[in-house]
């Protein structure tokens, strides 16, 4: 259907579910992810963006100073890195000798590469033969040292916690191509997580985060400082900021050398130079660590400061440290990703709204003017087909707020009876120290235009609103994202929004978890959709899963060694036999995260109990799906689910084979 073609068109009375719709999965694949890693090489803009078409690579993209937007590098070059499994900034360039200078992390070997135009990539460090070898992330250029500074992530063996990390340097000649011993240790591995090196302007000085095990970053951080000797050596690292109970989620410098932070000391993430606060408020001006490099502010050089801020929704601003203004950009975005870079007065960013999708977006901090630069949104059928989504903010347990965001069905063609109320799939998000954003989302208008609403919800526990929301769910995992999901659904049914048979639950990852516990523990929903799951607590840990998160059930459960006995009481795997509602598996055999083992340990307690079920398994699939052929699978499969379930009769969606 061509933009506007509904005009004029009498509206039909159809059922919800069988709204005919031109979202189809296939579409709904292609624009899935968002360009990520902005930065600037010279005065070109460059990014890493999906493509889902090409096996799930992200590509490194450039813009020209004239407007023309290139791949820079062919498949299959993928640039991402694995580093903490869930990655960090993959790529770093600058002008060296009249032209871009660039070295980036390829995904297949995880070696850190040379690359310039012209020529072909050339390794600069080698292949380990030790478990998954030598990874990198967070790299910063110093060509005049002949180096490049990044965050080394060594594994010593083949398990999983059999890994250290430190600050090293490799030389760019490309020395140490084929010797390990040719990569320079900057620092010691006395802490088991670090970020990249930031060096002052003068180059004296490298500020980096660093946390242990049992904490999350988003629990305790520690802000180092070293001084930098003149032979590029790290000498005399000392704390200055931060510890157990303080999150510092980004340090940076100011252009006259001063210390510039987000800490979360009050409570709240909020932006400090030299220790003190720039602008005190109730929201957030940082929030959780989940990939290496992900910036949430960044110093201009006129010395004010591009910040992403908010309570809930995120806003791109520029904040005067002198004041404690901070002025919002102008322009139809409501939501910005950690993705600042700062060049001069050029701020560039990731935003969208319910209306776009994430787009780069370059803002002048001099005239205020933004516009969007690259990824450019482009309606590929009539925008009257979006949903048009509200926040809501409803009542759960004891009285507390739970936030969240609704999507009603929405189709310009079809209305449904009058008597008839709509299905709702309620979305739990991952993390789960995380949060859903506000934003289009094709695979969301993909059910909505079929008549069938969503809600997503920003369950206790995430992040937008402050330390003490997403504490809530210290050792309450699986019982207060779980009512607060319920809570929401069965508001929705209570005011006549949601048709209190019809209501599914579905999520990936943590979301995954939430999903299966809700099946498993509440009779509030009639299916449940899973992805990528943990469903398991007792093996969920050191040795099943990524060093990252392998000690996360601390906070998230309780202390292993102190009550074990709730680890398995909180399982889903513990509680099969409670489930009665048909649902639908998804899982990527290459998961690392949630492997495909605690599928398989579910499974094993569900068989021969009559579930009606259906279990996929995708190869060459990690957490979180990638490739366009896998996401056309998961979305029609899903919406078979729910069609069978709730009696809708959707056109042209393949029919998912339920087994007993």
């Amino acid at each position: 259907m061509s933009l506007g073609e509904h005009v004029g068109e009498e509206v039909r009375t159809v059922a919800y579910g069988a709204w005919p719709s031109p979202i189809d999965a296939t579409l709904a694949a292609s624009h899935d992810g968002s360009p990520e890693f902005v930065g600037f090489v010279g005065d070109e803009v460059w990014w890493t963006e999906p493509r889902p078409a090409e096996n799930g690579r992200r590509a490194l993209v450039r813009r020209d100073v004239d407007g023309t937007e290139e791949s820079v590098l062919p498949p299959p070059w993928n640039v991402r890195s694995r580093v903490i499994e869930y990655g960090g900034t993959p790529w770093a360039g600058t002008v060296h000798d009249g032209g871009p200078l660039v070295v980036f992390v390829n995904f297949a070997d995880q070696r850190l590469y040379r690359w310039a135009p012209g020529g072909e990539p050339r390794p600069l460090i080698p292949v380990s033969p030790a478990g998954p070898g030598l990874r990198w992330a967070e790299p910063t250029l110093l060509p005049d040292r002949g180096e490049v500074w990044c965050v080394l992530e060594e594994y010593t063996g083949d398990g999983p916690d059999d890994v250290r990390r430190v600050l090293a340097a490799v030389p760019l000649d490309g020395a140490a191509a084929e010797d390990r011993g040719a990569v320079r240790e900057l620092t010691d591995d006395r802490h088991r997580f670090v970020t990249g090196p930031r060096l002052s302007p003068d180059g004296r000085r490298a500020a980096w985060l660093a946390w242990d095990h049992p904490r999350m970053p988003w629990e305790g951080t520690e802000l180092l400082l070293a001084e930098i000797g003149p032979d590029g050596t790290l000498s005399g690292p000392r704390t200055v900021a931060g510890g157990p109970e303080e999150s510092i989620p980004q340090v940076d410098w100011t252009p006259d050398g001063r210390l510039l932070y987000v800490s979360d000391r009050t409570g709240w993430w909020n932006l400090y130079r030299d220790g003190e606060p720039l602008c005190p408020r109730e929201e957030e001006f940082g929030g959780p660590l989940w990939k290496l490099g992900w910036r949430w502010f960044a110093p201009l050089d006129n010395g004010l400061i591009a910040v992403v801020h908010g309570r809930g929704a995120t806003a791109l601003g520029i904040l005067d440290p002198e004041t404690g203004e901070v002025v919002d950009a102008a322009g139809p975005w409501t939501e910005f990703a950690p993705a600042l870079a700062a060049l001069g007065e050029r701020v560039v960013a990731v935003g969208a709204s319910p209306r776009s999708a994430p787009e780069v977006v370059e803002l002048d901090a001099k005239t205020g003017r933004a516009r969007v630069i690259g990824a450019e949104h482009h309606d590929t059928v009539d925008p009257a087909y979006y949903p048009e989504p509200r926040t809501r903010t409803f009542t759960g347990p004891d009285g507390r707020e739970i936030h969240a965001h609704l999507y009603p069905p929405r189709n310009p063609g079809c209305a449904a009876p009058a008597d008839e109320l709509p299905p709702y799939v309620v979305r739990a998000h991952g993390g789960p120290t995380s949060r859903v954003p506000l934003v289009l989302d094709l695979e969301i208008a993909y059910f909505t235009s079929r008549g069938i609403g969503v809600a997503e919800v920003n369950y206790g526990g995430s992040t937008g609103y402050g330390r003490a929301y997403r504490e809530r769910l210290r050792e309450q995992w699986g019982v207060v994202d779980v009512e607060d999901c319920a809570a929401v659904a069965q508001a929705l049914a209570e005011e006549g929004t949601a048709d209190p048979a019809r209501l599914a639950v579905r999520g990936g990852s943590a979301g995954g978890w939430t999903t299966a516990v809700s099946l498993t523990t509440t009779d509030v929903y009639a299916c449940g959709t899973i992805l990528y799951p943990v469903l398991d607590l007792t093996g969920w840990g050191p040795g099943e899963t990524h060093d990252f998160e392998s000690r996360y059930l601390e906070s998230l459960i309780g202390p292993r060694a102190e009550v074990p006995d709730r680890y398995a009481r909180r399982s889903p795997v513990a509680h099969a036999d409670r489930l009665t509602a048909p649902f639908l598996l998804l899982q990527g055999l290459d998961d690392v995260i949630c492997p495909p083992v605690q599928c398989e340990r579910f499974l094993g307690r569900l068989a021969g109990r009559g579930v009606p079920h259906a279990y996929l398994t995708f190869e060459g699939e990690g957490h979180g799906f990638r490739r366009a052929e896998t996401m056309v699978r998961a979305l029609e499969a899903e919406l078979s689910l729910y069609a069978q379930v709730f009696g809708l009769r959707p056109e042209g969606v393949p029919v998912l084979e339920l087994t007993r």
